[in-house]
């Protein structure tokens, strides 16, 4: 797909492109340069919800076990 940039500087983002990536009128772009390659990436609106979930499960739970076993053995126990 090609696209024209206009007198302005503007790019149109083609709709197959759109609807794939699911880009509506409010959603932010980032442009990553990469030598002579640009991406062009959708930015979620709460990056923290985004990634919300993705982790290993229970990661939290190891993550305190390990911390008191951690505390224990600092405690001298």
């Amino acid at each position: 797909m090609r696209t024209k940039v206009t007198k302005r500087g503007q790019v149109s983002v083609p709709s197959e492109v759109r609807k794939r990536l699911r880009i509506d009128a409010n959603t932010t772009l980032e442009w990553v340069i990469e030598g002579n390659t640009a991406r062009i990436v959708p930015v979620p609106g709460d990056p923290i919800s985004a990634f919300r979930g993705s982790g290993p499960k229970g990661s939290v739970q190891r993550l305190l076990k390990e911390r008191a076993r951690d505390r224990r053995r600092e405690d001298g126990r």
